[in-house]
């Protein structure tokens, strides 16, 4: 599929009143528990077709102060991944941080996670530290990638 990006999707943000996309937001977390930990205080904005109600992506951000902002969640639904819509959201989250004054934008993923961390840095993101433990502390039951046990999030950082 080939999508004129800027054509095809709009961004809104999801206000009380919303539902909030579960499914969208498992694709890029493990489990409920941990969204709940960060979804209830956080800016939550969804992609959808112009011509559709339907969230394709979603991406949730926090303030962390008035010069920081984390991404504690990003995901694109299988059927629109490949096709540029997370570099899209990327750019969207960037707009929305320069709206808020924010100077730094971090973002999250397991150091094992190859592909994620590519992604990000083809974004414009740089390798900023690492949160150890990470995955063993937040998660009641031990998570594996492609057979590998995830234990620490490597944090990385776009300046703006």
């Amino acid at each position: 599929m080939t999508l004129d990006i800027e054509k095809s999707l709009r961004i809104e943000r999801i206000t009380s009143t919303d539902r909030i996309p579960f499914d969208l937001l498992l694709l890029a977390d493990e489990t409920m528990e941990a969204i709940e930990r960060y979804v209830n205080d956080s800016d939550i904005y969804v992609a959808k077709q112009h011509n559709s109600c339907n969230p394709v992506a979603v991406f949730v951000f926090q303030l962390l102060n008035p010069v920081e902002l984390e991404i504690k969640n990003i995901a694109v639904a299988e059927n629109f991944q490949g096709n540029g819509v997370g570099s899209w959201l990327i750019k969207k989250i960037w707009q929305i941080a320069m709206q808020y004054g924010r100077a730094i934008i971090w973002v999250g993923t397991p150091d094992c996670a190859s592909r994620e961390i590519s992604f990000y840095e083809k974004n414009g993101f740089k390798k900023a530290g690492m949160k150890k433990n990470f995955f063993i502390d937040n998660y009641p039951d031990p998570i594996f990638d492609n057979g590998v046990q995830l234990t620490d999030m490597v944090m990385l950082k776009m300046e703006i």
